[in-house]
């Protein structure tokens, strides 16, 4: 599977999906959105012989769902990649595919055009393999904000009908089958507005709130202090943005907080929202004028699959095969739609090739490893779905 004039093919079509503006219009206001590249992902395949459908997303921002339809009977193997990438700032030239060497560069070489390449040609190649089993490729949008993409592909799961999902984020050619989930939280502490040479008069929401900072550290450390998964080791937290006070001379009445807290396997929005909660109730238990609100935000859930999933074992198989090397398995530290697709009872795993830069000013990806990548999707379809 590594000849050369497949090699040229699936560098070509890399190429093209990097020199398309895709960037997300929630991220950048203005930003041009994954209309150009759904219209070209759904032409190429047209003329590849595959059926193509198109899903709105939202208004004006569509998946493509490619298919190498099989003859019937088998199980479907669905490859899903999203369209959309983060901006461009301090960038060279982000839409000019530029290859270096091994290395093709521009914005979404690494994240994850080359993963949408290489499954895109896998399916391809699928059509010739007399398959009974469908090759399925979503081509999503918006998985850099909120996943209204996948979450739009998994509303229709009974249309798709996977029976397996490879989620070809990057993951530097290892099988990841876990990774952190996390939620959002708002903390506001109340003050009493005064002039500051009346302290007497005055509640300071600021200092008020660095109370609670310090217990947020404190949980924070507490948390990575004891890992307790094999390949995610521990949730964690951190402060994100902090804003309060209108003046020099004025004592704050408000201070606003916002937290995110990274969860693994087994840590649920309700515990972490539990553990936030304690930490304002001793505040306040401590301090007769400590006044404050917790307010949950957005929410993911932390991803796993077991490791002797026969899906895991069969995927390692093909690994090892294409790479000539024992498939290494892991987790990976971001949140990826794999989460949702597990939540909806499909067995998942990542696999995506090597680079650098994710949301960097300078990205790159190996292109052996797309090609990798190609054969290792290819070859996994060629059993799962016969």
């Amino acid at each position: 599977m590594n000849d050369m004039n497949y090699n040229n093919e699936l560098t070509a079509l890399l190429a093209e999906l990097v020199s398309i503006d895709s960037i997300n219009p929630d991220m950048l206001a203005g930003a041009k959105g994954e209309a150009a590249i759904a219209a070209f992902i759904a032409a190429w395949a047209t003329r590849a012989g595959m059926e193509v459908i198109t899903q709105d997303a939202a208004p004006g921002r569509s998946n493509v769902i490619v298919i190498a339809r099989g003859s019937g009977g088998g199980k479907n193997l669905m490859l899903n990649a999203h369209t959309d990438t983060v901006g461009v700032a301090g960038m060279d030239e982000p839409f000019r595919a530029r290859i270096e060497g091994n290395q093709m560069y521009g914005r979404g070489s690494y994240d994850m055009k080359a993963g949408l390449a290489a499954s895109l040609l896998a399916a391809q190649r699928a059509l010739s393999l007399n398959l009974r089993g469908d090759v399925i490729v979503t081509c999503v949008v918006d998985e850099e904000m909120l996943s209204i993409g996948t979450e739009a592909i998994c509303r229709e799961l009974h249309r798709w009908r996977p029976d397996a999902v490879i989620v070809t984020e990057p993951t530097e050619m290892e099988l990841m089958v876990a990774h952190r989930g996390f939620v959002w939280f708002d903390i506001e502490t109340f003050g009493v507005a005064a002039h500051g040479s009346r302290p007497h008069l005055g509640v300071d929401a600021i200092a008020k709130m660095g109370r609670v900072l310090v217990e947020l550290e404190k949980l924070d450390l507490a948390l990575r202090a004891k890992p307790t998964h094999p390949f995610l080791g521990s949730g964690s937290l951190h402060c994100s943005l902090i804003e309060g006070g209108q003046e020099m001379s004025t004592f704050p009445a408000h201070c606003g907080l916002r937290v995110e807290r990274r969860t693994i396997p087994g840590e649920t929005p309700d515990l972490a929202q539990q553990q936030l909660q304690m930490i304002l109730d001793d505040c306040a238990n401590a301090d007769s004028k400590f006044q404050a609100k917790l307010t949950r935000g957005f929410a993911r859930d932390p991803f796993e699959t077991q490791t002797d999933s026969p899906f895991v074992g069969l995927c390692q198989r093909h690994i090892a095969q294409v790479t000539g090397s024992p498939a290494k398995i892991g987790g990976v530290s971001f949140w990826a739609d794999s989460a949702l697709f597990s939540a909806a009872g499909v067995p998942t795993v990542l696999l995506g090739p090597r680079g650098f830069g994710a949301h960097g000013a300078v990205e790159w990806v190996d292109l052996d490893s797309v090609q990798q990548c190609a054969d290792v999707y290819t070859a996994v379809a060629q059993e799962f779905c016969a």
